[in-house]
């Protein structure tokens, strides 16, 4: 009998705390240039992410700034600003995977005044 090559990996697991009821989930491919940024932004639902390829510098609002390069995960909790969701590449795209974890029809992004750093 031949022996499978099917492997997992665990990524990530998100405990969900706030009792949802997810009627959705869109999963989006976002490319953001070299040397870009997201803006100052939430979401109005929970998200999780892939990096497919890039550098990305990711940092929560009232949390330390970290890399996440690709092949490794990002979660953005449910009403949370994103201070920086930057491209750290001043020469390749940050190509990534988004799964927007929807309750009804809530908006996928909520783009917040420019904050002062």
């Amino acid at each position: 009998m031949k022996k499978s090559t099917v492997t997992r990996t665990d990524l990530m697991t998100v405990h969900l705390h706030d009792k949802q009821c997810l009627s959705k989930v869109e999963i989006k491919k976002i490319v953001i240039s070299q040397n870009e940024k997201a803006d100052y932004h939430l979401h109005p639902c929970p998200v999780m992410g892939y990096v497919v390829s890039g550098t990305l510098l990711f940092q929560i609002e009232g949390q330390s700034p970290y890399l996440i390069k690709a092949g490794e995960t990002f979660y953005e909790p449910k009403n949370q600003p994103i201070l920086h969701f930057d491209n750290a590449s001043d020469s390749a795209p940050l190509i990534f995977v988004a799964y927007y974890l929807l309750e009804g029809d809530e908006d996928l992004i909520t783009l917040l005044p420019h904050k002062n750093e």
